[in-house]
């Protein structure tokens, strides 16, 4: 089993268990955050057009409010489109938390058509995620949906 297929072992264990909604966020960003290159994971809710920071795992950010739009994250929710940014330094859109960042990949966590939250990751490696990743994401995605109003 390699590392995506044990970090979605264990979220479905997690959820699998109907914890509190806030403690399954904290919980799956954990297990994200774990996966090799991965060194911030923030899972954002969607609210009267601003993503608000639910859960994080691994690096803080300063970001806990982002208006739809604005940045990667503001963008995908924008879209309802998984965005991938393999070099943010050469990305105008881009939010900095932190200087060391190189890569992320944003995920909308759906429900229909209307965008209820989103997974967020951070690398501090250049083109950190492949297709791989981005299928591993969007499968955990409707996994978290039940979690969001």
């Amino acid at each position: 089993m390699d590392a995506r297929e044990r970090a979605l072992s264990e979220i479905r264990a997690i959820l699998a268990r109907r914890p509190p909604a806030r403690e399954a966020l904290a919980a799956a960003c954990r297990s994200l955050q774990a996966l090799p290159r991965h060194t911030g994971v923030y899972l954002y809710v969607l609210r009267d057009g601003v993503l608000e920071l639910a859960a994080h795992a691994g690096r803080d950010t300063e970001h806990v409010r982002i208006p739809v739009g604005t940045g990667i994250c503001g963008l995908s929710a924008r879209t309802r489109q998984t965005v991938v940014v393999d070099d943010v330094r050469n990305d105008p859109r881009y939010l900095a938390c932190n200087s060391e960042t190189r890569s992320e990949i944003v995920v909308p966590i759906m429900r229909c058509d209307r965008t209820l939250a989103q997974i967020d990751v951070d690398s501090d490696f250049e083109a950190a995620f492949d297709q791989a990743d981005r299928a591993f994401l969007e499968a955990v995605a409707p996994l978290l949906e039940p979690l969001f109003p």
